[in-house]
């Protein structure tokens, strides 16, 4: 189930406020004034799409707002239900065989899950099962990365672009020492740029490439638990002992196989 994710908007906001408050502490309103420069935001802001645009297809510009989005879901994956529902098929399946796993197929809303119950039902190897529902895991990262990308990019570009407009600032103030009137506002856009782009970086870009990421390891997560009770109902595994193999995975640790510890029990007697 997708929900708005509060803590990425709350994040950016209380990021800037509290800048907004160092600067009004120190300087009062008129200081918050000095900080606003519509050349530094050309500069970065501009440089910064162009630098998007030569790096990226068209086709991945305009997934951008989709990608930043994501940011600002979130899905709320009931991980007990989860397991809960493969226990029943595991069940379903030991008491009427594979086949009758076509009819609860239709009430599966994941289609991660539908695909790896076809492939069971189907006849699959187990091998087979495992090639494929990993290469679905492979493309889905890779997916994932591939957006993310433009994300990672413009944290990488926004610093680079505030530097450049420090430099641009440099020249224009060392081109005008004879105006004392000018350094100021030279030395202005010189200084704010890197602080703009500085910001972009640190409280936008770089946080919500961080936050994507963390979402798609999430998913590998999740997605490696279906491939597990896939193969659990797929070779008729006790649905108590699928169980306690599947909620292993809720505490960071799977559970050891007893046929395995006996064997070694063997070996250590012998």
């Amino acid at each position: 189930m997708r929900k708005r994710d509060v803590l990425t908007p709350i994040g950016i906001t209380l990021g800037f406020i509290m800048i907004m408050l160092a600067i009004v502490s120190n300087g009062g309103r008129e200081g918050l004034a000095i900080f606003i420069d519509i050349a530094s935001i050309f500069i970065v802001i501009g440089g910064l799409i162009g630098s998007l645009f030569i790096n990226f297809k068209f086709e991945q510009i305009k997934s951008v707002r989709k990608v930043m989005g994501e940011a600002f879901q979130k899905e709320d994956r009931d991980l007990h239900g989860l397991i809960h529902q493969f226990v029943h098929l595991s069940e379903k399946a030991r008491k009427e065989g594979l086949l009758s796993l076509e009819l609860e197929i239709d009430e599966v809303e994941d289609e991660f899950i539908k695909k790896g119950v076809l492939l069971a039902v189907d006849g699959m190897e187990p091998d087979v099962i495992t090639d494929i529902m990993e290469s679905e895991i492979k493309a889905m990262e890779e997916r994932h990365y591939r957006g993310r990308m433009i994300v990672e990019k413009a944290g990488e570009f926004a610093p680079a672009w505030g530097m450049i407009g420090t430099l641009v600032g440099l020249v224009l103030m060392l081109n005008n020492l004879e105006d004392p009137s000018s350094l100021g506002p030279n030395m202005a856009v010189a200084l704010i740029t890197t602080l703009y782009g500085t910001i972009l970086a640190n409280l936008v870009f770089l946080p919500m490439a961080g936050k994507l990421e963390n979402k798609t390891e999430e998913e590998i997560f999740v997605r490696e638990i279906i491939v597990e009770g896939i193969l659990g109902v797929q070779s008729g595994q006790n649905p108590r002992i699928l169980e306690e193999k599947l909620t292993a995975y809720l505490y960071g640790e799977k559970l050891r196989d007893p046929e395995n510890d006996a064997n070694e029990a063997d070996m250590n007697e012998a």
